[in-house]
């Protein structure tokens, strides 16, 4: 299950503590700056309500944090856990950069060398690092369990490309359905050019068995859909007027835009059906793709506990169709 930390932590936890009872395996909390509460208290205090929940980043940058901290949050977390930590990295949006006035300049070197760091302090190295985006001098994580995964979550082919050279894993997430398989692709390549295997695949997106949860998602479709791929957007219909418009309209709010988003723009990225036609899809993806798993990204945070047993009722269709 991925979700925003938009409640209180007591809140929060309340969600992880029902995925888990109803066998969910793992909980991503995405980090959206100061729009919402910090990722890693979040995650501490989940750590300590749960038992077997795996708990990692939905995805962290490497602009707002030295990825050494990051690095230490996540160890720490594992500690306390008792080995269920991981780290997912993304090169960051604007929701989490823009109210800091942080420019994503230079991802692909930005996420490669905090892969790199994570990964040799997680392992034990003292490092010495003194790359085009982050410096370390004799830096050493004294407490990490070695071999923590870290994966990659984001959509630009530069990235996903270093994540099949580099990462244990990578995350699909809210990607427009029709083109996954190019995604995919791109992961694959870069396997193929590091000389090793395929790197762990998860698909997430918002499981919709009520079209009325549209309207929670709509006000995220904005940002998503104006800096969504030019094929992308020709597939779907959306001229450079539509991203204009919604990018004036954004201006006072994701809200005050979603009236520009229509419902053919967001079915593409959703699975949308009954319980069993939803089941249906996600298995007909899995194994079209070779994903490992399913991973729910909650659309309607005012009713979760709703979202959280429709999605787990869905997945359990799904390990029955195995």
């Amino acid at each position: 299950m991925l979700l925003a930390p938009n409640h209180t932590a007591q809140v929060t936890v309340g969600m992880a503590r029902l995925a888990e009872d109803l066998g969910y395996d793992s909980v991503w909390v995405a980090d959206e700056g100061v729009r919402t509460r910090d990722v890693f208290v979040t995650m501490t205090a989940i750590a300590t309500a749960t038992r077997t929940l795996r708990i990692g980043t939905g995805l962290v940058n490497p602009y707002t944090r030295h990825p050494a901290l990051t690095a230490a949050a996540i160890a720490s977390i594992d500690e306390l856990s008792g080995g269920r930590a991981f780290l997912v990295y993304g090169a960051g949006g604007s929701l989490s950069l823009g109210p800091l006035g942080i420019e994503r300049a230079r991802p692909l070197a930005h996420v490669r060398e905090a892969l790199d760091v994570c990964r040799r302090l997680f392992d034990g190295e003292t490092v010495t690092f003194a790359g085009e985006t982050i410096t370390l001098a004799n830096a050493r994580l004294d407490y990490a369990r070695p071999g923590i995964d870290i994966w990659f979550a984001g959509r630009s082919p530069l990235l996903l490309a270093h994540a099949g050279a580099a990462a244990d894993g990578a995350l699909l997430e809210f990607l427009h359905i029709p083109t996954l398989g190019s995604y995919v692709e791109q992961v694959e390549s870069g396997a193929r050019k590091a000389v090793r295997p395929r790197p762990r695949l998860l698909y997430s997106t918002c499981v919709v068995t009520d079209r009325e949860r549209l309207e929670s998602i709509r006000p995220h479709m904005t940002y998503r859909l104006v800096d969504s791929p030019d094929a992308v957007k020709a597939q779907l219909g959306i001229t450079p007027r539509h991203v204009a418009e919604i990018r004036e309209a954004m201006s006072g709010g994701l809200e005050a835009a979603a009236h520009l988003i229509p419902d053919r723009w967001i079915e593409p990225f959703v699975i949308l059906g009954t319980p069993d036609e939803c089941a249906d899809r996600i298995t007909a993806l899995t194994e079209a793709h070779g994903f490992e798993g399913f991973v729910l990204l909650l659309a309607d945070h005012e009713r979760a506990t709703e979202e959280i047993e429709e999605g787990a009722d869905v997945l359990d269709r799904v390990r029955r169709a195995r």
